[in-house]
């Protein structure tokens, strides 16, 4: 979780991503940070992210996104 939240630091440094649940909805995150995310994140945990899983859902807190990971990486 820890090298999650600092890739979330890196786009947005103002964001308190323990706290905020609705990154999307609150438009803190768009949709070149979902890319930049989405790339990040295949590289840092070694996961790919298909395109039917990039749905607000996943994204909507630091904690979905973690799940998100947590659960391609067991498949």
């Amino acid at each position: 979780m820890e090298q999650l939240l600092a890739i979330l630091k890196n786009l947005h440094p103002d964001v308190d991503f323990d706290a905020e649940e609705d990154l999307i909805g609150e438009g803190i995150l768009d949709s070149l940070d979902i890319v930049t995310l989405i790339t990040e994140i295949n590289s840092e945990f070694d996961v790919a992210i298909p395109a039917e899983e990039v749905v607000p859902e996943n994204f909507s807190s630091a904690a979905a996104i973690f799940a998100l990971i947590e659960r391609l990486d067991e498949e």
